[in-house]
């Protein structure tokens, strides 16, 4: 067991290679799994990502760097995607594919809807149409709180 796995279940996030950047993804690898929520707030998260994770750990499917999407697609639910290396047996196997725009933000979770209207202007300041909007949770709430940053990537496939 490493040192790291030891004291949190997230790894520190650097922004850097994700503020400001175009992202080009060709057929990049995801479980996919749905969250039911209550108004945009998960009710099932924890036993939706312990589910897939041993899936993905028992396949050797798991990531270096993990990468955890969600589209808030609904009130009720939103859509989660879990990056992974290769085909997971017994899950939704998909692939996401084209251009991203990527932008990190920081603060609480509750700031999520004016990062959205941020994004939104960003897009179109870069000349780009907005085609889907993804939601990039780089550390759970008690790895934010340990590391003292909440950092939250918004990707805007475009």
């Amino acid at each position: 067991m490493s040192e790291h796995s030891k004291t949190e279940c997230c790894p520190p996030f650097t922004p850097a290679p994700w503020d400001g950047q175009e992202l080009q993804w060709a057929q990049r690898k995801f479980v996919k799994d749905r969250v039911t929520s209550f108004l945009h707030i998960p009710l099932n998260f924890g036993a939706v990502m312990k589910r897939n994770m041993e899936r993905i750990e028992a396949a050797g499917a798991k990531a270096d760097e993990q990468v955890i999407l969600a589209d808030e697609n609904s009130l009720w639910g939103a859509d989660v995607y879990i990056g992974v290396t290769k085909e997971v047996p017994n899950a939704a196997n998909v692939t996401l594919s084209g251009t991203f725009l990527s932008k990190v933000f920081e603060g609480p979770y509750k700031n999520v809807r004016n990062w959205v209207e941020e994004m939104k202007g960003y897009v179109v300041a870069k000349q780009q149409k907005l085609k889907k909007l993804y939601v990039f949770y780089t550390t759970c709430p008690k790895c934010a709180k340990k590391y003292g940053k909440n950092y939250v990537v918004l990707l805007a496939q475009v």
